[in-house]
């Protein structure tokens, strides 16, 4: 018995250690991205005038959807850092819950209609009605956001972060029904989209291998773009994906043993993907010569060895 007590506390105080280096991952991305993506969204107001680009319309709501989850980053860090994984204020957990799937799914949205974008100037310049239709980006923007709201509000309504999906303690028709419905919104969220990427990266790749002759230098930037939207993807997003699955899949099992590590797992993953607000950055860059050029003139002069003339228009 005895030595069955100095197993759980030292579980529980390995599990502490552990969320705490959790909520130093959470202070670390924090301090860097948020001065980040201020300098991003500065160039993009006041350089940049992102209103007169499409793809620039798309990208400041990428970053203004980063900025939106930074703003709770500390308080998820001070909930880890008590060992817990929520803030014990209910309101203000529902509130940090809100803003984080909705980052995520404005983020993948976003993501994915840029790489769409890049896809069509590309690959089919001719099919001008959906490049009409693309040039439509606050239209499309606002939608997205309008959209976005009806699968986010869900997320307030219960402990959504811990995955309490398809408990089967105090388990009824209803609730599995309505456990089924929302984890088939967050998985195809997440799916839909990457075959979208997966598809555009391809198309675009084999645009590259068939164009033998004229300027490349539009389609390498294209391969490049859509290369690191599937990597940020691929690294941010697939792996709490992931580990969310594995976990219903133990919770329908019943197998209570390996549920709570499951969990702990889940929640490092879940860290893992706040690294999408430093990693976006790169997705400006690609997107745009211009930006990155307007940036290093205006923040690291010092790396450039002439400072660049960028138009603001």
């Amino acid at each position: 018995m005895e030595n069955t007590n100095r197993t759980e506390k030292s579980d529980e105080t390995a599990e502490m250690q552990l969320y705490k280096f959790y909520a130093a991952a959470v202070i670390v991305i924090f301090i860097l991205a948020l001065p980040l993506n201020a300098s991003v969204i500065h160039l993009f107001i006041f350089k940049l005038r992102f209103w007169k680009s499409n793809t620039n319309i798309f990208l400041f709501n990428l970053v203004l959807a980063d900025i939106l989850l930074l703003i709770w980053l500390p308080i998820k860090a001070y909930a880890f850092i008590q060992g817990s994984r929520k803030s014990d204020n209910d309101a203000v957990c529902k509130a940090m819950l809100f803003m984080l799937f909705l980052n995520r799914g404005a983020s993948i949205a976003f993501l994915t209609v840029i790489s769409i974008h890049r896809y069509f100037h590309v690959v089919h310049p001719g099919r001008k009605s959906v490049l009409k239709a693309l040039k439509k980006s606050p239209q499309i923007s606002v939608l997205i956001w309008v959209l976005l709201l009806p699968l986010t509000i869900p997320t307030m309504l219960k402990n959504f972060d811990s995955c309490d999906s398809l408990h089967k303690v105090n388990a009824t028709l209803i609730k599995d029904v309505v456990d089924g419905i929302r984890e088939t919104v967050i998985f195809t969220q997440i799916l839909i989209p990457f075959v979208i990427l997966v598809c555009c990266t391809v198309g675009i790749v084999n645009r590259l291998r068939e164009k033998t002759v004229g300027d490349r230098t539009k389609l390498k930037r294209a391969v490049f773009l859509v290369t690191a939207v599937m990597v940020l993807f691929s690294f941010c997003f697939l792996p709490c994906t992931i580990a969310r699955m594995v976990l219903l899949i133990i919770r329908v099992k019943n197998m209570p043993d390996i549920e709570h590590k499951a969990e702990v797992a889940f929640d490092g993953l879940m860290v893992l993907s706040y690294i999408d607000c430093l990693l976006d950055p790169l997705v400006y860059c690609f997107s745009s010569t211009k930006f990155k050029a307007l940036y290093l003139s205006n923040y690291f002069p010092f790396l450039v060895k002439e400072t660049p003339r960028v138009s603001s228009t």
